[in-house]
């Protein structure tokens, strides 16, 4: 079975080799093609698959190509995992942002619109070049903002993409460890959008145990997200968020903690792997260790901003270990040899949440065979939930129409319209700022 990679010379993709390495079941993966536009890169993130792969028998073939066409042709599964204007991109997104007051994160507010914006017309290429070249392929997205790049991509392969994502997964461990509970055998009741969802039960053996650990201050401070958000907010809540609404519900928190810090968070994640990626000039250099280092110190200082301005303290070792790649290959092993399994996803709305329209993309728990992913009913959300999915949905709709038609003022109004921007004219400032130092922005007029 052939897997296709694109972003292949990224820094994660040896998270998701080393899951394949781990795979010995019939159907596996046996060949793994890395696409990159950059050949540098392609070529170190190699030198770490290859150490990786020593001594393992029957590791799966890897190949590296900066030819997309080439990539595609005869994949089984495309992993994609891009990042249009690389982290210098991410940076300014940041920047520009932050030079306005709001918030510049690469998934959430004015930042997200902007990754979107940039985005969105790739995705939607890479989309037809599947549909002609590989049009058996399932495409997985891990690609941000991932679901308003998954259902970009949908619009042309329907349900054939599904996009993953690793924070309701890390979100349902935690809780279901701190409840004294196996995650296994946890079902998670997590409703809403990728990177704006909410864990509202955790059911072990029919009984939901989440109003034992809501009714626990002393339990809900315990974990990543209690330490977050606060024992008294989650109990307001009734429920627990995924950690990026800490951005929505502390929003001017965050933005000062970002505009205080030394370096933005893109700023520092671009810094740290142009080391990385200029250490396996290096022949010589061990790649894999290297490799390893960087992580661990990436993975350490995640979401340190907010866990600062929350007096949260350091992540938990066990918070350290990421976990997407887990959801990439659960989902490929149900699907290539119909392993029938439940895992949360980005997938069309169908009939799910009713305030949605059918091809809405939401992020909700699924059963996924051999057939694809399909959503599971669920309970509808609060209102206070429900409106922030709908105003946020709205945004990605405008993101999706001003890449289409190229409108400067649809752009803007995606902008001005999310609820963490909070003037027209700062909307328009910001068109001005990242259309100015995104050259990929350069088909808005």
């Amino acid at each position: 079975m052939k897997l296709t990679i694109l972003g292949g010379g990224g820094f994660r993709v040896p998270l998701v080799y080393g899951a394949l390495l781990e795979d010995r079941a019939e159907g596996r993966v046996t060949r793994v093609v890395l696409h990159d536009l950059d050949a540098t890169r392609l070529n170190a993130v190699t030198r770490v698959l290859a150490e990786q792969a020593a001594g393992v028998p029957d590791a799966p073939e890897v190949s590296a190509t900066t030819d997309l066409d080439e990539a595609l042709r005869g994949a089984d599964f495309v992993f994609s995992a891009i990042r249009v204007g690389g982290l210098e991109g991410r940076a300014n997104d940041e920047r520009v942002a932050l030079a306005q007051g709001v918030l510049g994160q690469e998934t959430v507010g004015a930042g997200g619109i902007a990754y979107g914006l940039r985005t969105v017309p790739v995705a939607v290429d890479i989309a037809r070049r599947v549909a002609r070249l590989a049009p058996d392929a399932w495409v997985i997205n891990f690609t941000n903002p991932a679901g308003l790049v998954t259902e970009a991509m949908s619009r042309h392969l329907a349900g054939r993409v599904i996009g993953i994502c690793d924070s309701p997964v890390g979100l349902g461990r935690r809780i279901a460890r701190v409840l004294g509970a196996n995650p296994r055998e946890a079902w998670i009741d997590y409703v809403g959008l990728n990177h704006l969802g909410w864990v509202r039960g955790l059911r072990v053996a029919g009984r939901d145990e989440l109003p034992r650990l809501l009714a626990d201050p002393g339990m809900l401070g315990s974990f990543e997200e209690g330490k977050l958000f606060g024992p008294d907010w989650l109990q307001s809540l009734g429920a627990v968020p995924n950690e990026y609404l800490h951005y929505y519900y502390f929003n001017r928190e965050a933005v000062r903690a970002y505009q205080e810090a030394q370096q933005t968070r893109g700023a520092f994640l671009r810094d740290q792997q142009a080391r990385f990626y200029e250490q396996m000039r290096d022949p010589s250099a061990a790649a894999l260790l290297a490799w390893d280092r960087t992580r661990a110190e990436r993975e350490a200082t995640y979401m340190a901003e907010n866990r600062e301005t929350a007096g949260a303290g350091e992540r938990d070792a066990d918070d350290l270990s990421g976990g997407y790649e887990k959801v990439a290959l659960a989902l490929m092993r149900a699907i290539a040899r119909d392993e029938r399994t439940t895992l949360i996803l980005n997938v069309r709305n169908e009939h799910t949440l009713s305030v949605l329209d059918n091809d809405a993309v939401i992020e909700v728990p699924c059963l996924v065979d051999a057939n694809g992913a399909h959503p599971v009913a669920v309970d509808p959300l609060p209102d206070h939930a429900t409106g922030l999915v709908c105003s946020v949905k709205a945004v990605e709709r405008e993101v999706l129409a001003a890449a289409e038609s190229g409108s400067r003022a649809t752009a803007v109004k995606a902008f001005a319209l999310h609820p963490l921007v909070d003037s027209v004219n700062v909307a328009r400032r910001l068109v001005d700022g990242y259309t100015q130092v995104h050259p990929g922005l350069a088909y808005l007029a």
